[in-house]
């Protein structure tokens, strides 16, 4: 097993009055040539955005793109028609594809929001673009990991890569190990809230760990802990 830590504050920061974001990832402004990508893995951002601002219409092209809110709700608009609310507890991806232009905003006048944004390169360039949105059930995460998003479930977002998204949060410590779809893949961990430990790595809040080289993943996580693990190829 091969792992590569990347602690909560070694983070690029980003600072816009409106928008406060930490980026584990090259990203904007802040650029660190060993912090490109992990495989397929390009972008996650965890973004705070203040009341009734956002990100205006700009474009994407050939990006799967991952909007997860942890906190208020987001406001989506696109060019093809799309116009949606996407609450806390839902997750949304957008294929970009060949090209799609999309605006993400605060939909609360009262309160922040706060979401993770997700960017996996796609296996395949220039489809047409496309757009898809789940509530999770909070009962099917508790205490195990479930299933968001992959290439081949149907009771999960579909998403243009051989990628595998799990999620869970745990009201009780629990042991359990994550087994890889492909071996030859790598998997990163993303301590949302709480503390894990893994491979002799304590991970706390924010923290994370890029883990290849290993059929399986073993996992002790603690009481009030909310994970997120991204499976992906580790040559894009």
């Amino acid at each position: 097993m091969e792992t590569i830590l990347h602690t909560a504050n070694s983070r690029g920061i980003a600072q816009h009055g409106w928008l406060y974001s930490r980026h584990t990832f090259s990203f904007a402004d802040y650029y660190n040539p060993e912090r490109m990508q992990f495989g397929a893995l390009r972008v996650l951002n965890d973004d705070t955005v203040a009341p009734g601002m956002g990100f205006s219409a700009h474009p994407h092209r050939n990006m799967e793109i991952i909007s997860i809110p942890l906190y208020g709700d987001l406001h989506h608009k696109d060019n093809t028609g799309r116009d949606a609310i996407i609450k806390e507890n839902d997750v949304q991806i957008m294929s970009a594809g060949n090209g799609i232009v999309h605006s993400e905003t605060n939909a609360n006048h009262n309160r922040q929001v706060k979401f993770l944004q997700i960017w996996v390169i796609p296996k395949e360039l220039n489809i047409e673009p496309r757009y898809q949105q789940i509530t999770l059930d909070q009962d099917a995460l508790l205490n195990q990991l479930k299933t968001i998003a992959a290439p081949n479930n149907p009771n999960a977002l579909w998403i243009n890569q051989d990628a595998w998204f799990s999620m869970g949060k745990f009201s009780k410590d629990t042991t359990l190990t994550y087994t890889l779809n492909n071996k030859d893949y790598g998997v990163y961990i993303f301590m949302i809230e709480g503390s894990a430990q893994i491979n002799n790595f304590t991970l706390n809040k924010r923290d994370a760990l890029g883990v290849t080289a290993t059929n399986t993943i073993p996992l002790n996580i603690q009481a009030g802990a909310q994970i997120l693990l991204i499976e992906v190829p580790m040559v894009a």
